[in-house]
C-alpha cells in the first residue's frame, strides 16, 4: 500500500495525498484502544489521507472533522495533512 508508520514519531506517511499527524493525546488514546478498533481506524484514516473518501463529515459550528469507526470517533483538523486531534468512544468524544 506504500505506507510507513513510525511509532516513535506518531505519524503515517501516504506517498498519495496528505499525511496523517497524530496528536499526543490522541496518539495515547489511540494505543489504549481495543487492537481490531485501533487498526481499523488506522486504516479508515490513511485511506481517507490519500482519497479524501470515507465516513468524515464537517462538525457543526467548528473547523473540525470527525471520522467514525464503530462506536470510535476521531476528531480531525484538515490543513495541509491530516491532524488527528482526539480519539473516544462516541459517548465521551464530544464533551
Amino acid at each position: 500500500m506504500g505506507i510507513r508508520y513510525n511509532a516513535n514519531v506518531g505519524y503515517a506517511i501516504a506517498e498519495r495525498g496528505m499525511d496523517v499527524i497524530y496528536r499526543p493525546a490522541a496518539d495515547k488514546a489511540i494505543s489504549r484502544m481495543p487492537p481490531r478498533d485501533r487498526d481499523a481506524l488506522k486504516d479508515k484514516l490513511i485511506r481517507f489521507a490519500e482519497t479524501r473518501t470515507g465516513d468524515v463529515i464537517k462538525m457543526a459550528g467548528s473547523d473540525q472533522w470527525r471520522l467514525r469507526h464503530g462506536d470510535w470517533r476521531a476528531i480531525l483538523t484538515i490543513e495541509n495533512n491530516v491532524i488527528v486531534v482526539r480519539v473516544a468512544h462516541r459517548r465521551e468524544v464530544y464533551r
